[in-house]
């Protein structure tokens, strides 16, 4: 077993327990709808897709992004063989953790936001689209249950996957509580990127809040008349995974909280920032990508909120890899018997 983030040594090792195969199989099985989907699609298939979509209008960027977005997915097929298989024991940290950050950061917002659209929408809430504005549905309803459904196994089968893994190799790190690691360099590392994000949240915290509560401030036109409960849920989602990250990021470098569990502020970090580096991301690489009509491509106030909020996930990201990196390297103070 690895004790550092370095990489370990592939073992043949015992058989892997009934559970972490079922929880591989359902990863991979998970995948299955949305890669179907997306390759009939570049295949040209209009499945899914009602008349007058506005994904017809996009041509080749969209046979682009669906290309990518099926990479993306099948990336998640290599991810669940690589955490159960001997060899993935030998894959360098980084390789691994990378990209499932990014796994757990898109994945997370979908697995919280769709239960609770469809929470609000049973009370009465409206889809996006339908609030007024006449925008045309781009797909049937079918196809987001039938994705988001997918998506939402596969971040539980994959995220299973991934604690257990990293429960075996590097379950040390994030054992004991925030006071084990001493003073030096790295804090002051970490303080100053802490401190950057806690500054830039704010711009993107206080548009994503306005939005949320219903501001038009800084939105097209074309989001202002298609907005539905489905945006007013995942603009407060944004504020929660905002507000997490930053929260994460100065308790793992300020340590206030000396007798917090390591593994709390960690997992508001990762996730946190991952959520709002890459879906910030998303969005920004989506805006220049498929340029729309010009009531519907956003505004510079939300490609900057787009950026800011990418920038505070990569900053927090970075307080928790050198937290990590900190610990891995053996300076954790060993509390007194």
């Amino acid at each position: 077993m690895s004790q550092t983030l370095a990489p370990a040594v592939a073992t043949a090792g015992p058989a892997l327990p009934r559970s972490r195969r079922l929880l591989r199989a359902a990863a991979v099985v998970a995948c299955l709808p949305y890669l179907t989907l997306k390759t009939l699609w570049v295949a040209g298939s209009r499945v899914g897709m009602p008349e007058g979509s506005p994904l017809l209008d996009h041509g080749t960027a969209l046979v682009v992004a669906n290309v990518v977005t099926v990479a993306m997915d099948g990336a998640v097929i290599v991810l669940a063989l690589l955490l159960t298989r001997p060899w993935g024991r030998a894959v360098p940290a980084w390789l691994l953790v990378a990209p499932m950050w990014i796994a757990a950061g898109l994945l997370a917002p979908v697995m919280a936001g769709y239960p609770l659209q469809l929470l609000v929408r049973a009370f009465g809430g409206s889809a996006a689209g339908t609030s007024g504005g006449g925008g045309e549905p781009f797909l049937h309803d079918w196809v987001f249950a039938v994705v988001y459904g997918g998506f939402i196994l596969q971040g539980l089968a994959l995220g299973a996957l991934f604690c257990l893994y990293a429960r075996d190799r590097w379950g040390h790190l994030w054992r004991g509580r925030l006071a084990d690691l001493p003073a030096g360099p790295a804090e002051r590392a970490q303080r100053a990127a802490a401190v950057a994000a806690a500054v830039l949240v704010l711009f993107p915290l206080t548009l994503r809040a306005l939005w949320a509560g219903g501001g038009t401030t800084g939105l097209s036109a074309g989001v202002v008349a298609e907005r539905g409960s489905d945006f007013h849920v995942l603009e407060s989602l944004y504020v929660v995974y905002l507000l997490a990250a930053v929260t994460g990021g100065l308790l793992l470098a300020f340590r206030r909280v000396p007798a917090l569990p390591v593994r709390v502020p960690l997992v508001l970090a990762g996730i946190g920032s991952g959520a709002v580096a890459c879906w910030g991301g998303w969005m920004a690489a989506a805006a220049v990508v498929t340029q729309g009509d010009a009531a519907h491509r956003p505004t510079g106030l939300m490609l900057l909120a787009y950026a800011g909020q990418m920038t505070v996930g990569l900053l927090v990201a970075l307080v928790a890899a050198r937290f990590l990196a900190a610990r891995s390297a053996g300076a954790v103070r060993h509390p007194a018997p």
